[in-house]
Formats: C-alpha cells, structure tokens, sequence
C-alpha cells in the first residue's frame, strides 16, 4: 500500500500538469469545503506545480515512515491510519486555516505516519533518527513552498498519534485484540467525519 500511495500521488500530479485547472478541482478551501466535500480527500493527493521538491520530500516521507510501519501495522490499519490522517490534516484546515486560503498536499498524512511512527517505535533510535530527517526537511519545505500549512501538519499529525494508539496500546495478550484495533478505529472514524461535518457547517455559516 506505501508503493501504492506513492504511485496515486504521482499520477495525480502529472494529471496537474496536463489537464488545465486540475489542481484547482483538487485544492482545499474551507469556504467551499461544505459544497464540495471531495476536496477534504482530493487535496491530499494533489502537489504544488510550482515546485517538484513539495511532492518529492512528502514522497520519500511516505516510503520512509510507510515502509517501517506497514509491515508492522498490515495493510488494512496502515491504509485506514494513513487516510484517518489526511482526513484529520483537512481538519486541522478546516478549524484554523482563513475560509479561503487554499491548501494541497500529502504533509497532513504524512505528519499523521510521523506521530504513528513515534508510537510504535517509540523505543527504536534508528526510527527516530529517520524521523528527526524528515521532520528538519518538511520545516524547511513549509517556508519554501506556497499552499503548505501547519493546520494540516498539527491536524494530521494528532489524528495519526491516536490512530496508532487504537492500534498498538492494545495489549498482545488480548484475545480479542484484533476485533478492539478494529472497533477503536471504527469509533475513531466516526468521530473524525462527524467533527469534519460540523467544521464544514461552522465555516459555512461564519463564512
């Protein structure tokens, strides 16, 4: 699913390149969030044409964080955690961003893989070390390149952190672990796309 994700993401960014207007279909904008909910998702996978270095460095973060985790979580929680996360980065947008500032990216799951990778290397210092690289170059890039923000960092990167919480405190002895990862990130995805309905109704009428 890492290598799938890339590929999405990249095919995603030629299609900016050779259909006109593309990215603005994709982009994510509070005021217009409610009439367009799709935005919440498209915006994750869509990169800044202005620059190669936006979708190249959140590119190697996903290989580097989804390579460590996804072997260690499976497919089916690393996809679920990876997607809670982009859908938390719009979150984040949604509650703190100006209505119509627009933003793209995959910095919100990525930030969400990052705080996941915290929690389940949490005593693993060659996962950190990749970690701290990572964290010092979506620094630098977040004063580089335009359409980057710290609301979708911060919301991505607490719904990841949560997200590997409901998976990986559970603990191994339990018999029904599996079915507990499972309805955890059940309630969990319901509480995100119920906050996600209300924000999108708060920018509406405030907007």
């Amino acid at each position: 699913m890492t290598y799938a994700v890339i590929a999405l993401n990249v095919f995603v960014y030629l299609l900016q390149w050779i259909i006109p207007g593309f990215t603005n279909s994709l982009v994510l904008a509070p005021a217009i969030a409610a009439y367009e909910p799709w935005r919440l998702i498209t915006s994750a996978f869509a990169h800044s044409t202005s620059s190669f270095l936006h979708l190249a460095m959140n590119m190697y973060g996903i290989y580097i964080f989804g390579t460590l985790l996804e072997p260690k979580l499976g497919r089916l929680r690393f996809t679920w955690l990876y997607l809670l996360s982009a859908f938390g980065g719009s979150l984040g947008i949604l509650l703190l961003s100006a209505p119509l500032s627009a933003t793209l990216g995959a910095s919100g799951a990525l930030a969400g893989l990052f705080l996941a990778t915290f929690v389940v290397f949490r005593s693993n210092k060659q996962a950190l070390r990749q970690m701290g690289i990572i964290l010092a170059l979506n620094v630098v890039l977040g004063f580089v390149v335009l359409g980057i923000s710290w609301q979708g960092h911060l919301g991505g990167a607490i719904t990841g952190i949560l997200a590997a919480c409901c998976i990986v405190l559970i603990p191994r002895s339990n018999p029904q672990r599996a079915k507990t990862q499972l309805l955890l990130l059940t309630a969990l995805s319901v509480l995100l796309v119920g906050a996600l309905y209300f924000a999108m109704e708060a920018v509406k009428y405030t907007g």
